[in-house]
């Protein structure tokens, strides 16, 4: 199966290749480097909406325990 870096957009190999889902050794450094240098982001509004839903969520599972806990 053939795929595009994500670096460089080369085509290459899927199987028996040791750098997917890049083509080389060179494109995997550079994307931790991008990754270091901040080149790519993640939106800071999506993780704390993701951090609020686990903590509502958390706390809804804790709710439900002790109401259990509880006999109610």
């Amino acid at each position: 199966m053939k795929i595009k870096c994500p670096v460089c957009g080369k085509e290459t190999e899927w199987e028996n290749n040791l750098w997917k889902p890049f083509c080389s050794k060179i494109c995997k450094i550079l994307d931790l480097w991008n990754w270091f240098n901040e080149a790519y982001s993640i939106k800071v509004e999506e993780v704390e909406e993701i951090i609020n839903l686990k903590e509502e969520l958390n706390d809804k599972t804790n709710s439900m325990w002790r109401s259990r806990k509880n006999g109610q």
